[in-house]
């Protein structure tokens, strides 16, 4: 059974709430039994115009989420999702942020970001599509957060929660991924200044071109594209990393450069 309209459209306002005044809320999935995932993306939807509308941002970027097997097993969800990247959450490379009053239970994940230099539109966005419309690629870290507490989620929960969205930060480092062999980009990550982990660009779908193709068609599906200028996140490298007050994060993309954040 789908949610009406004013259904989906109430819980995206309380997601957005509960985002606006770092609160949680119990899982949709157990309050609405029946939840789809397609009245999932339209709560995302209502959730992302509630934040146009009331906090003054604008879409930068989007995003691809719980892509890698460790990602999945994590968290128990076995399928990709997207969200949405809004100014708001971009910070500087090599920063401080703080948690109080601006995450709720945020977690790190190291990624690889695209920049593109054209629009696509899917379906039918093929891997070299991608790479044709990518002006660079640089290392990110996304700080994942939600708003369903003690991250019970389901792939409902998450998707209607703009896919788990927190803040992201990129590196400085801008490069050419033509004639790259992206599935084995290694990353290294480490907290504190101790090894973390490390993954490869084959943790997302076999290859990070073909999670943002996923990503472009199923966008295409909702009648969203690509725009030239956006950052789109291709998907976790590596298992996520909860992180607290006093934590700093530092990943290195072999290769490609390095990204760092620290939490306040």
């Amino acid at each position: 059974m789908s949610l009406t309209t004013e259904q989906r459209d109430a819980l995206g306002r309380e997601l957005f709430e509960a985002l606006r005044d770092c609160k949680t809320l119990a899982p949709l999935t157990e309050r609405i039994p029946g939840i789809e995932i397609e009245d999932a993306y339209h709560i995302s939807r209502a959730m992302l115009e509630n934040r146009l509308a009331h906090s003054g941002e604008q879409v930068v970027g989007k995003k691809i989420g719980v892509t890698s097997k460790a990602v999945q097993d994590m968290l128990g969800v076995f399928q990709p999702d997207f969200g949405f990247l809004t100014t708001n959450m971009e910070v500087p490379n090599d920063s401080d942020v703080k948690i109080a009053g601006n995450l709720i239970q945020p977690r790190a994940e190291a990624e690889i970001a695209f920049l593109l230099k054209e629009d696509l539109h899917g379906p039918g966005v093929t891997e070299a599509d991608v790479l044709r419309a990518t002006e660079c690629i640089m290392p990110c870290f996304e700080i994942v957060d939600s708003r369903i507490q003690n991250w019970k989620i389901k792939i409902q929960d998450t998707i209607a929660d703009n896919a788990s969205c927190g803040v992201f930060v990129l590196g400085n480092e801008r490069i050419d991924p033509r004639g790259l062999d992206l599935p084995n980009l290694t990353v290294n990550v480490f907290k504190n200044g101790k090894p973390l982990s490390s993954g490869k660009g084959s943790a997302v779908q076999g290859n990070p071109l073909t999670a943002v193709a996923w990503l472009a068609n199923t966008l295409g599906e909702f009648g969203i594209p690509f725009k030239a200028g956006e950052v789109i996140l291709s998907g976790s490298l590596v298992p996520l990393e909860s992180v607290v007050p006093g934590d700093a994060m530092h990943m290195e993309l072999v290769g490609i450069g390095t990204c760092s954040i620290k939490f306040v």
